[in-house]
């Protein structure tokens, strides 16, 4: 039976990646950050990348993101797609990528399917191209192959092993994959945020050359994004129909600390910043929210909070609560039971928010 190492506490729902309990970081985060900087450190020495966003007194610093990496000589960013060359940051940009693609027949398995156009038809014609799911239709799936965070139960983490591949689709080809039948596109991965600017480009690209004609432009984040950045996206989104998806993973900072190794202060700033937008085009939503059900780390207290903060900016922005599947670092845990669904959808609706659902029930079990 896997212990606590800070408390002595035995339970199943005790990662062995973190070896330490949930009341324990809650409780007494500062005294068990070195347990848990350890299992990030391992997760990320596997891949080569940096244990740690480096902040290196001089260098080159990317913005893009909350981790605002200072390069040392030869040294990479967080993501692992930038490095110092010659006192110059090089790597991925807005012209070229780190990224893969596909094409998924509508409606898909997305995030926001249960609330957008493509899974539902809503705001037809304006933005769907019929009364109901756009069967016939497809979106361009754009996975980008990096990420802001280093969350030890990432569901998509075999994207590490191209995380220092070189970053060589241009934004036109990848707009030109767009054909007739593409009536969106989503950025996920990985986490589009360390190529937002390659993704807003790709974004501007494509609209131009399809002009007039219905495609919705989504993203689907961490939400760790340097802000001025999310306003172009956000703008982009909002004209298009399309929407952002954020991963609200935790709402407890240690927790959060623990689990994806970065602050959640960015991602909850950044949240209530598209509020204002959300306010512009209620239909179909502009802001969508959604949360891994990890058992033993995000329970119904964590998901009462999210709740809380997300109800407070709008009731009715759709928040999705996703069934986990043991992956990654976090393997060892068992998946999300039907209890703890039902228990976090319940402490969801007490907060006031009028859309929530649970989603992946296929990969319920029935109890721990």
């Amino acid at each position: 039976m896997p212990r606590c190492q800070h408390c002595g506490k035995e339970s199943r729902l005790i990662s062995q990646a973190l070896e330490v309990c949930l009341d324990c970081i809650r409780q007494d985060s500062a005294a068990v950050l070195p347990k848990t900087q350890e299992a990030h450190r391992k997760a990320r020495s596997l891949f080569n990348l940096p244990t740690h966003p480096p902040a290196y007194e001089t260098g080159p610093q990317c913005l893009i993101c909350v981790n605002e990496c200072r390069l040392p000589p030869k040294g990479r960013s967080f993501c692992g797609l930038r490095f110092n060359e010659g006192n110059r940051l090089k790597g991925a940009t807005a012209d070229k990528g780190n990224v893969s693609w596909y094409y998924d027949p509508l409606p898909t398995n997305c995030v926001a399917d249960w609330v957008c156009p493509g899974g539902t038809g809503v705001a037809y014609p304006e933005f769907a191209y019929r009364n109901g799911p756009e069967y016939g239709y497809r979106n361009l799936a754009v996975f980008y192959q990096a990420c802001s965070f280093d969350c030890l139960f990432c569901q998509n983490w075999h994207f590490r092993e191209l995380a220092l591949k070189e970053a060589n689709v241009s934004a036109p080809t990848l707009a030109d994959a767009v054909d007739e039948r593409t009536s969106c596109i989503c950025y996920f991965g990985g986490d589009p945020t360390p190529q937002l600017p390659h993704s807003i480009r790709v974004a501007r690209l494509a609209l131009q050359k399809n002009k007039g004609r219905i495609l919705r432009i989504c993203w689907e984040t961490n939400g760790s994004m340097h802000p001025a950045l999310l306003r172009q996206a956000a703008d982009i989104a909002l004209h298009s129909g399309g929407c952002i998806k954020f991963d609200l993973k935790a709402w407890d900072e240690g927790l959060h600390i623990a689990l994806c190794g970065v602050s959640n202060k960015r991602t909850l700033e950044n949240f209530q910043l598209l509020a204002e937008y959300a306010s512009k085009r209620p239909s179909p939503p502009f802001l969508v929210a959604s949360t891994l059900l990890v058992p033993g780390y995000i329970d119904k207290r964590e998901i009462s909070q999210i709740a809380q903060f997300i109800s407070s900016i709008n009731p009715d922005i759709p928040y999705s609560l996703l069934a986990f599947y043991p992956q990654f670092m976090m393997r060892d845990l068992p998946a999300t039971s039907r209890r703890h669904a039902e228990e976090c959808l319940a402490a969801a609706k007490a907060q006031g928010l009028r859309r929530v659902r649970v989603g992946n029930i296929h990969l319920l079990r029935e109890d721990y």
